[in-house]
């Protein structure tokens, strides 16, 4: 009885899951190459500002 019951906590749970953990790891990438577009965004934006400080 408690296993046909854990069997179908799984059915019923394990593709969501299965769906977030795919979608995680493919987002990841995305998100890394997001950080580095915004680091530079930034790093440039400071040295703008550094040179205007100057002026």
């Amino acid at each position: 009885m408690i296993e046909g019951q854990l069997f179908q906590i799984l059915g019923n749970f394990g593709f969501p899951i299965t769906i977030a953990i795919y979608l995680l790891m493919r987002f990841e990438g995305k998100i890394d190459s997001l950080r580095s577009s915004i680091d530079v965004l930034s790093n440039d934006l400071t040295k703008v500002n550094h040179e205007r400080s100057k002026k």
